[in-house]
C-alpha cells in the first residue's frame, strides 16, 4: 500500500533579478528555466546544481513575458519597450529584435509546431508572426482595452486572448474571426490558457477568480474563488488533471480538477506571486514574485495517495485522461442548483439510452 504523498517541495531558489519577476518558462528538457523581470533582464537558470546562470540584456525596459519554443532552441521575450526579442538560449545570448507593437508587449507564445509566434499588447491587438523571419502575418483587433495574454491551442487552430476590457476572446486562426467572447469576469482578465486537451480554457482575473469554459459549447464549467487578491497567472499540469494559480495574496494554489477541489496552498513568496508554470513533464513547477525571487518546486503528484485526497496516476492514454477531466468539469458546469439538477437528469437520460 502506498504511503501518503509528499507535499510539493521547494527544490531550488534562484536569486539574481533586481526587481519583480514577471514571467517564467521551462525548456523542453527541463534543463533550463527562463525568467523575465521588471529589471529589463532575462535570466536563464540551469537546473543542474552549481551551474552559472546567464543574464541576457538588450531590452530597454521591463521584460514582461518569456516563452521557449517547443524544441527549446529559441526563447522569445516581450517588453515594455514595445519590442519582441528571439534569443538563442546559450552563453552568448544572441538575439534578433523587432518592433512588434505600438505599446507594451504583454505576452509571447510559440505555436506547438514552432512556426508561428503570438504576441499581445497594450495597443489592444493580438498579432501572429512567422517565427524564423519575424514576418508579420496578421492582427486580431476586437479588444477595446489592453490585451494581457494570448495563447495558441495545442493543435494551433485556435487562439485565446484575455483583456482589461473584462473579456476572454476565442479566435479561429485560419479565418481570423472571433468565435466567441466570454464576458463573465468582474474585472480585468490577467491570464488565460488552454487545457492540454484543447477542449477548455482557464482564465484568471483581478476579481480574484479562476473560470473554466468549454470552447465547444462555450459553457462555464467551473468558477473558483480561492484567493483573497488578484490571480496573476495559472498553468495546467500536462496530464490536464491539475491547475496551479499564482496570486497577489502571495500564495500559489494547486487544484485537483478531477475532484474539483483545492489540494495545496503554498506560501513561498514575500509579496505578490506574479507568475507560475509547470515544466513540460509536470515533474516541476516554477514561480516568480514581486520579491525578485524565482522558486522551483517538485510537484510530487505521481504518488497514488494524497492524504485524504485520492490522486489518480495519469493512465498511458494521456488524451483520454484529459478528456475525462473535461467531462468531469462538465458535470460541475453551473453554480445554480436548478441547472445542475437539469444537467444530472439529462445525464441520466443519456445513460439510459446508451446500450450497456
Amino acid at each position: 500500500m502506498a504511503g501518503p504523498s509528499p507535499d510539493p517541495s521547494l527544490e531550488r531558489h534562484f536569486k539574481g533579478h533586481r526587481d519583480a519577476v514577471t514571467s517564467v518558462d521551462f525548456s523542453l528538457n527541463t534543463k533550463q528555466l527562463a525568467s523575465g523581470s521588471m529589471d529589463s533582464c532575462l535570466m536563464i537558470w540551469h537546473m543542474k546544481p552549481q551551474s552559472r546562470a546567464y543574464r541576457f540584456t538588450g531590452h530597454k525596459d521591463a521584460v514582461t513575458c518569456v516563452n521557449f519554443s517547443p524544441s527549446g532552441h529559441l526563447l522569445a521575450s516581450g517588453s515594455r519597450d514595445k519590442t519582441v526579442r528571439i534569443w538563442i538560449p546559450n552563453v552568448k545570448g544572441e538575439s534578433t529584435v523587432f518592433r512588434a507593437h505600438t505599446a507594451t508587449v504583454r505576452s509571447v507564445h510559440f505555436c506547438s509546431d514552432g512556426q508561428s509566434l503570438l504576441t499581445a499588447s497594450d495597443d489592444k491587438t493580438v498579432k501572429v508572426w512567422s517565427t524564423h523571419r519575424q514576418r508579420f502575418l496578421f492582427s486580431l483587433s476586437q479588444h477595446i482595452n489592453w490585451v494581457r495574454c494570448a495563447r495558441f491551442s495545442p493543435d494551433g487552430r485556435l487562439i485565446v486572448s484575455a483583456s482589461d476590457d473584462k473579456t476572454v476572446k476565442l479566435w479561429d486562426k485560419t479565418s481570423r474571426e472571433c468565435i466567441h467572447s466570454y464576458c463573465e469576469h468582474g474585472g480585468f482578465v490577467t491570464y488565460v490558457d488552454f487545457h492540454p486537451s484543447g477542449t477548455c480554457i482557464a482564465a484568471a482575473g483581478m476579481d480574484n477568480t479562476v473560470k473554466l469554459w468549454d470552447v465547444r459549447t462555450h459553457r462555464l464549467l467551473q468558477h473558483y474563488q480561492l484567493h483573497s487578491a488578484a490571480v496573476n497567472a495559472l498553468s495546467f499540469h500536462p496530464s490536464g488533471n491539475y491547475l496551479i494559480t499564482a496570486s497577489s495574496d502571495s500564495t500559489l494554489k494547486i487544484l485537483d480538477l478531477m475532484e474539483g477541489r483545492l489540494l495545496y496552498t503554498l506560501h513561498g513568496h514575500q509579496g505578490p506571486a506574479t507568475t507560475v508554470a509547470f515544466s513540460r513533464t509536470g515533474e516541476y513547477f516554477a514561480s516568480g514574485g514581486a520579491d525578485e525571487q524565482v522558486m522551483v518546486w517538485k510537484s510530487n503528484f505521481d504518488v497514488v495517495d494524497c492524504g485524504d485526497v485520492k490522486v489518480q496516476r495519469p493512465p498511458p492514454q494521456a488524451s483520454s485522461a484529459r478528456n475525462l477531466t473535461v467531462s468531469i468539469l462538465e458535470q460541475r458546469l453551473t453554480l445554480a442548483e436548478d441547472k445542475l439538477k437539469q444537467c444530472l437528469e439529462n445525464q441520466q437520460l443519456i445513460m439510459q439510452r446508451t446500450p450497456s
